[in-house]
């Protein structure tokens, strides 16, 4: 019998979001759907655990854990797929349809973890925020009215990877190499960059996001992800004076 994705590996991540209503209906949606792992990143409310909104869906509420950055909540993911209504942004990813998306993300619930973001209701995920992310998603609602309330658009991307009961083909691949694998390797970069004077020794947040979205776009596996950070290492003790 072909393997069903585990939706276990699914991680719904919801960055500052404003209204703690918000993050209980998320919640619910998860629960209708058979999805159990909640992260949630500096969320506006801390009283969130309470809200009213998550009915039949206290104990994943209560279970949600909690982080101080993006990084540290999808350190252990293989894919980071971001959410966004889009609107007059300039983008620096791939963007895809909710459809042939959530296609793309039950594949890989089949061996590995997957991060959904999800941003807040105001202004969405940021641009340091999306950098963390592989590709984007969208849900094709109408250009006149694109934003969904949070609540909605979690259930309506949960309920399109259980929608189809076909068991997606898993491709025979070498195992990838996890967000906190490429953090690392972004990290030992940079340093190599500005020790050899590409990169102005200043830290700079646009040159970081543009040099994290290039490592999130190689096809980096978990074997070569150990081997990056000790040969750049390298060249960063040999750019230095002696």
């Amino acid at each position: 019998m072909p393997a069903q994705p585990k939706l276990s590996n699914l991680c719904v991540v919801l960055v500052a979001t404003r209204n703690p209503l918000n993050i209980g209906a998320a919640a619910r949606a998860m629960s209708n759907f058979g999805f159990s792992q909640l992260r949630v990143v500096n969320p506006y409310e801390l009283a969130f655990r309470e809200a009213r909104s998550a009915v039949g869906a206290s104990k994943l509420l209560a279970d949600a854990k909690e982080f101080q950055s993006v990084a540290d909540a999808v350190a252990d993911c293989t894919l980071v797929v971001g959410t966004t209504a889009v609107g007059r942004r300039a983008l620096q990813h791939p963007l895809r349809r909710l459809e042939p998306g959530a296609r793309l993300i039950r594949r890989e619930l089949l061996s590995a973890r997957v991060a959904l973001l999800f941003g807040s209701e105001k202004v969405g995920l940021s641009n340091e925020d999306l950098s963390h992310c592989h590709w984007l998603m969208r849900i094709p609602t109408r250009e006149e009215h694109r934003s969904l309330n949070l609540g909605q658009a979690v259930a309506i991307c949960l309920y399109e990877f259980i929608r189809d009961s076909k068991p997606p083909r898993q491709p025979h691949k070498e195992k990838p190499a996890t967000a906190k694998d490429r953090e690392r390797i972004t990290e030992v970069l940079l340093e190599a960059l500005r020790a050899s004077g590409y990169l102005s020794p200043h830290p700079s947040a646009i040159a970081d996001e543009k040099v994290r979205r290039l490592i999130r776009r190689l096809n980096i596996s978990a074997k070569d992800a150990a081997i990056f950070p000790g040969m750049l290492r390298q060249i960063v003790w040999k750019l230095q004076p002696h």
